[in-house]
């Protein structure tokens, strides 16, 4: 398996984690990311990214509950990053206890997913992606709000390949945590009242 290496212009300013850690939050709201050292604001969450953000939380809660000694839930604000200057918040993502035992260095995902909201759909499916495949996540979901989809991706010798993208009434099913399921009309309901 081989590694990805995330790469920008060599003019692009490069930050060290601790510039990072030391920015200003955005004025505006949202949150900064690092990607080898590259820099990238990402804007707050609108109304229906948040929604759909709680449904999936409320969906792998509930697994991890069921599943104590499979996996363990983090939720937005924790990170995914490494010391060499990568400094990820997925929306939400699961680890195994093999993973969260070995945890040194890289702190990486079993199952990382990304709600896709117009503003960070391409940096999300691109960028954001593929430092997840160089850090090693195995599994990758994209919920698109748009489309109103989930795309699974599974992580094949170090490169991602889409292992399906569900809709309507057709979960999609977790290829790293047996019995973990997500039904895409559930999630992109319309609220209640």
């Amino acid at each position: 398996m081989h590694a990805l290496v995330a790469s920008a212009s060599p003019l692009v300013r490069r930050y060290t984690l601790d510039e990072f850690f030391a920015l200003e939050p955005p004025p505006e709201g949202g949150h900064y990311e690092l990607i080898a050292g590259v820099l990238y604001m990402v804007p707050p969450p609108k109304l229906p990214h948040s929604l759909v953000v709680s449904r999936l939380n409320m969906v792998l809660a509930a697994y991890a509950a069921a599943h104590p000694d499979a996996c363990t839930l983090f939720v937005p604000s924790a990170p995914v990053w490494t010391l060499a200057d990568t400094y990820l918040v997925p929306d939400l993502f699961l680890l195994s206890p093999e993973r969260l035992r070995a945890m040194g260095e890289l702190r990486s995902a079993d199952l990382v997913v990304e709600v896709l909201s117009p503003s960070t759909a391409v940096y999300d499916r691109t960028a954001k992606a593929d430092t997840y495949a160089a850090l090693g996540v195995a599994e990758l979901w994209l919920v698109d709000i748009e489309k109103r989809t989930i795309e699974q991706r599974g992580l094949v010798d170090g490169a991602w390949q889409v292992v399906r993208t569900r809709s309507g009434a057709d979960a999609v099913e977790s290829a790293r945590f047996p019995g973990l399921s997500a039904v895409p009309d559930a999630i992109f309901a319309a609220p209640a009242g």
